[in-house]
C-alpha cells in the first residue's frame, strides 16, 4: 500500500528555508496542501518572526514583505484561472516585444503605386499606430485592456485597522501592471475595525494579518459571518502572526480561555519560523516542529537538535538548548548575535 506525501512527511524534521522568498513559497504551498486535505472552511495559522527579539518594528511592519510574497504564492496556488491569466499576460508581453523588435529591423519597401490611400505617408501612420499599440501592451505588462478587472474568486486580507489597510491599498500597487504589482489582482484589502461594507460573496480565502487582542471580537464576528455566507465556497482562513490573547486586554481568565478555545486552539500551524539568538525554530506542515542550532562545522550552517509534534514554549526551547549544550555555551544576548545567523536569515533581515 503506497504512502501519500502528507503521510510520509508526518513526524519528519522541518528544514529551514534558504531565503525570504523560499519561506513564503513554502508557507503558501503548505497552506494550499492543508486546505485541500482538510476541505472547505479549513482554518490554519502562519507564524513568521525573524526579529530574534529585536522589537524595533511592529510585527505587521516587519512581516509585510513576507506577507506580500506569501499571499501572491498562495493566490496562484489556489485561485482558479489566476495562473492562466498570468501566463496569457506573459505571452502577450513577449509577443509584443518580439513584434516591436521586428518592426525596428524592417524597412518599408511597399509599392506606392497601389490603390489610393496606400501612400508611404499613410503606411507610416499605420506603422506608428501599431507601434504605439505594442508599446502600450508592454507598459501594461501584457494585461488585456478589455479585461483589466479581475472577476474571478478573491483573496481578502483583513488588516488590524483601516489605516494599515489604506496604506496597503496605496503601497502594494494592486492596480499597477502585473510586473509592478506586489500582489495579484484577485487580492482585496479590508480592516477588522469599522463597518464591514465590502462585498464578500466572491471570497474564497480570507487572511487576518497580525490581528491583535483589541480586534479579537471583530475578528471572530468577521470569521463567523464569512463562513455562514460563503460556506463551502470558502476554501481556507489563515491567521498570520496572530496575537489575539493579551493579559492587558483579554487576560488569561475565563474570557481569555474561552477565546482560545473558540478561535485559537484549533488552528493548525501550516508554517512556523522564528529566529533565535542561537538558531531557529521552524515547522512545515505536516512535518514536526524542529529546533535548529547554528553550527559552522556542518553543511548549511545549522544542525538539528530536536524535532517534536507540538510547538515548544519559550522555556522549553531554552531547555532544549541547555540540554544540548549546557548553560556555559549559551550565546550572549544582544544585537551583535544577529550577525551570526545563517544565509537564510540574512535574506530575511531586509524586512
Amino acid at each position: 500500500m503506497s504512502t501519500s506525501p502528507i503521510e510520509a512527511a508526518i513526524g519528519q524534521p522541518s528544514e529551514l528555508p534558504d531565503s525570504l522568498d523560499d519561506a513564503a513559497e513554502i508557507a503558501a504551498s503548505n497552506t494550499a496542501a492543508f486546505a485541500e486535505a482538510s476541505g472547505p472552511m479549513s482554518r490554519c495559522r502562519v507564524d513568521f518572526d525573524t526579529s530574534a527579539g529585536d522589537e524595533t518594528f511592529t510585527a505587521l511592519k516587519s512581516s509585510t514583505e513576507f506577507m506580500q510574497k506569501y499571499v501572491t504564492a498562495l493566490s496562484y496556488s489556489i485561485v482558479p484561472g489566476l495562473q492562466a491569466r498570468r501566463q496569457d499576460e506573459m505571452m502577450r508581453f513577449a509577443q509584443a516585444k518580439s513584434e516591436l523588435m521586428n518592426m525596428g529591423l524592417q524597412n518599408v519597401n511597399e509599392d506606392d503605386d497601389d490603390d489610393e490611400g496606400s501612400s508611404s505617408e499613410q503606411l507610416s501612420d499605420d506603422i506608428k499606430a501599431k507601434r504605439d499599440s505594442l508599446l502600450q501592451i508592454l507598459n501594461d505588462g501584457g494585461r488585456d485592456p478589455e479585461n483589466k478587472e479581475w472577476k474571478g474568486p478573491k483573496v481578502r486580507i483583513y488588516f488590524p485597522d483601516e489605516g494599515s489597510a489604506a496604506l496597503a491599498r496605496r503601497d502594494w500597487k494592486i492596480d499597477a501592471p502585473p510586473g509592478d504589482a506586489l500582489v495579484p489582482p484577485c487580492v482585496e484589502f479590508s480592516s477588522c475595525g469599522g463597518i464591514q461594507y465590502q462585498d464578500i460573496s466572491n471570497d474564497m480565502a480570507i487572511l487576518f494579518f497580525c490581528p491583535r487582542a483589541s480586534e479579537a471580537e471583530s475578528v471572530e464576528e468577521i470569521l463567523i459571518k464569512s463562513e455562514e455566507t460563503l460556506m463551502d465556497n470558502l476554501a481556507v482562513t489563515v491567521f498570520v502572526n496572530p496575537v489575539l490573547v493579551d493579559m492587558g486586554i483579554t487576560g488569561f481568565g475565563l474570557s481569555g480561555r474561552m477565546l482560545r478555545e473558540r478561535l485559537i486552539d484549533g488552528l493548525v500551524n501550516t508554517y512556523y519560523l522564528r529566529t533565535l539568538a542561537w538558531g531557529a525554530l521552524t515547522r512545515r506542515w505536516p512535518s514536526a516542529f524542529s529546533v535548529w542550532q547554528e553550527d559552522e562545522n556542518v553543511e548549511g550552517g545549522y544542525r538539528l537538535i530536536r524535532a517534536q509534534d507540538t510547538l515548544p514554549s519559550n522555556p522549553e526551547v531554552e531547555d532544549i538548548y541547555d540540554m544540548e549544550n549546557g548553560d556555559k555555551d549559551r550565546p550572549s544576548e544582544g544585537p551583535g548575535v544577529l550577525n551570526a545567523l545563517g544565509d537564510f536569515v540574512n535574506g530575511m533581515m531586509r524586512l
